[in-house]
This record gives C-alpha cells, structure tokens and sequence, in this order.
C-alpha cells in the first residue's frame, strides 16, 4: 500500500528526489548528444560544400590571372605582363598578411574566463574573503563589454 507524502520517511524522499534528478540530467545530456550529432553531420556538410566552392573559386582566380596576364600582353611583352599579374598578388597577400598581424595582436587573451576561475576559487574557499588575497588588497573588477 502506497503512503501518503507524510508518512514517508526524509531519507526515503531525498532517495526520490536524487533518483528524479539523475534522470533528468541522464535525459538531457542524451538530448544534448542527439542534438550535437544532427548539428555535427549539417555543420561536416556546410564545410564540405564550403571547401568545395572554396577550390572552384581558387581556379577561378588562376583562369581570371591568365585572361588579366594575357589582355596585357597585347600591349606589352608577355614576360612583363605575367609579372605585373604576380606583383600584384603579392602585394596584395602581403597586405593580407599584415591586416592578420595586427589583428592578432589585438586579441585579449582570455582574461575574462582567467577572472572567473579566480572568482569561483575564492568562492569556494570560504575562509578567505571573497576578492581578497593574502598581501593584495585589490578588489575583482566586475566584467566590461570589452573583455577587460
């Protein structure tokens, strides 16, 4: 015979409620994978159809510099007109080069994830005051917009 919520015993309960909570977190990491593999197989099909438009247009790109090289050569010698078609994609993947430098040099690393994880020790230390450490009397800034 089955009793009522008053009659159960709190360990019988909290028994209960751990058994409902596993199989919760059980179901929704399987929902999770479910998604991910669907997500996964679009996401492999995206980069395969990407990689391929990406060599289509790279011969393109060869076809486009010889027609360039070849209209130059009608009114120069051949030799000079396939250089200038060179110079050019030189210059510009230099160009190219250079953009990607300076943007790496403005990555901020990973300050903010850095920050948490110190926030989240401290927490979990209960002996020392939150934002304070031994000799450092520096409060923890809370997170910017920028990432800083």
């Amino acid at each position: 015979m089955p009793q009522t919520p008053e009659e159960e015993s709190l360990g019988s309960l909290v028994a209960q409620a751990s058994d409902h909570i596993s199989t919760l977190v059980r179901s929704e990491i399987e929902l999770a994978k479910a998604e991910f593999r669907f997500d996964a197989k679009r996401v492999g099909m995206a980069g395969g159809l990407f990689a391929a438009a990406a060599f289509m247009a790279h011969l393109c790109l060869i076809l486009a510099s010889f027609t360039i090289a070849y209209a130059l050569a009608q009114v120069m010698p051949n030799w000079l007109a396939f250089l200038i078609v060179t110079v050019f994609y030189l210059l510009t993947a230099g160009l190219l080069v250079l953009i990607g430098v300076r943007r790496l040099k403005g990555l901020a690393g990973m300050k903010r994830t850095a920050r948490s994880i110190k926030g989240l020790k401290e927490i979990a230390e209960p002996h020392k005051e939150p934002g304070r450490q031994p000799g450092n009397e520096k409060q923890i800034e809370p997170v910017t917009s920028d990432g800083a």
